[in-house]
């Protein structure tokens, strides 16, 4: 074979092998530092593609998307020296990558997080102090209290959870700045008291639980005596009525049978006398062992003196 048919192709595949390893590519998620034999060159490119010299220069990419550090619960005091485990995260991102690179050992992720955890924690250790453990949990300040001057900005008052955050965004930038780093915002997850303080917080919820079902009970119990004692008023007031009106009925009877008794025996008094004497000895003598001890001239015995024997 043709050295000259060899050598061609061996060109062929090394100027491609150079001009390969003379580009790279951005995309649109990553930030891109030049070196040049370990000294930076270029850190601003955007999107695309772009040029470097084989064996000289030296790309590193950085990702460019809003990161996430997810803090470990960590405890804080309170205003009135009462702990408080807090939870919270933070976003963030590279604005400077050529800072980064500085400032972080090399661009090394890790140590951008524990830089930024120890700055966030420091800041909330001073922001959870001026604050209350009502205003922290509840995020709402005490009506005779006013928000503190920081605060206080035109517009609708803010809750203080919401103004620790603001204000921990605001602080961090102002200190991760040198590093290239942008806090896009903290976020504060949870706010939970310590085990041991929450089982006697726990146990003064039910404490209070109970005194309010005991005082609940109470009231049920006292509302429903008076409802009770209400119906039996009530069915007092409309038996006695109905017993009066009852009584008012029957004596209205009475009243009337008697006025009718006394126009029909007045018609014939001695009738009457007699009629009622007869009723009087079959009430007396319903049995054949009636005994009855009277005077034989007796008024009782009227009707019987005055019989006459019946005729044969």
């Amino acid at each position: 074979m043709n050295p000259k048919q060899i050598l061609i192709p061996l060109v062929l595949v090394l100027v491609i092998g150079a001009g390969l390893a003379s580009m790279f590519t951005v995309n649109e998620r990553e930030l891109a530092i030049k070196f040049r034999l370990g000294e930076i060159v270029n850190a601003d490119y955007k999107p695309g593609l772009h040029f470097k010299l084989p064996l000289v220069n030296n790309v590193r990419f950085f990702d460019s998307r809003i990161l996430t550090l997810d803090a470990r619960p960590t405890e804080y005091l309170t205003a009135e020296k009462k702990k408080v485990v807090v939870d919270f995260f933070a976003k963030w991102r590279i604005n400077d990558v050529e800072k980064y690179y500085r400032t972080m050992s090399g661009g090394d992720q890790r140590t951008a997080a524990m830089r930024l955890y120890n700055i966030i924690n420091d800041g909330l250790k001073t922001e959870f102090s001026r604050r209350t453990v009502h205003e922290v949990v509840s995020g709402d300040y005490p009506e005779d209290e006013e928000q503190p001057k920081a605060a206080v900005k035109p517009g609708p008052k803010i809750d203080a959870r919401t103004e620790i955050m603001a204000n921990m965004t605001k602080l961090a930038n102002s200190q991760v700045e040198k590093f290239g780093i942008l806090i896009v915002d903290v976020r504060i997850k949870r706010i939970d008291f310590p085990p041991e303080i929450s089982k006697d917080v726990f146990r003064r919820m039910e404490s209070e639980r109970a005194r309010i079902a005991a005082e609940i009970r109470a009231q049920g119990a006292e509302k429903g005596e008076t409802i009770r004692a209400n119906a039996d008023r009530e069915r007092t007031v409309l038996l006695a009525e109905s017993h009066r009106k009852g009584l008012e009925i029957r004596g209205a009877g009475d009243g009337a049978a008697a006025e009718i008794y006394a126009r029909a025996y007045s018609q014939d008094p001695e009738f009457y006398s007699f009629y009622r004497s007869l009723d009087a000895y079959r009430t007396a003598f319903q049995t054949g062992a009636d005994v009855l001890v009277l005077e034989p001239d007796s008024e009782f015995f009227k009707y019987f003196n005055q019989a006459k024997p019946a005729r044969k």
